[in-house]
């Protein structure tokens, strides 16, 4: 069985404290669609944040 998780696309974008919200929304809503969603601070800048879709 084959459980590769492919990257479909990313974005960098203003860090905002309720990003997390839509991710976590997002991520219970189309978890059956085989998607997944991640949101990361940037390392390089702590006001930017790492927004990720995944196939799973």
């Amino acid at each position: 069985m084959d459980n590769k998780i492919e990257t479909l696309s990313t974005v960098t974008l203003q860090h905002s404290d309720e990003l997390y919200k839509i991710v976590d929304t997002l991520n219970r809503t189309l978890k059956e669609e085989n998607l997944m969603f991640g949101l990361a601070l940037d390392e390089d800048d702590q006001h930017k944040a790492i927004f990720t879709i995944y196939r799973t």
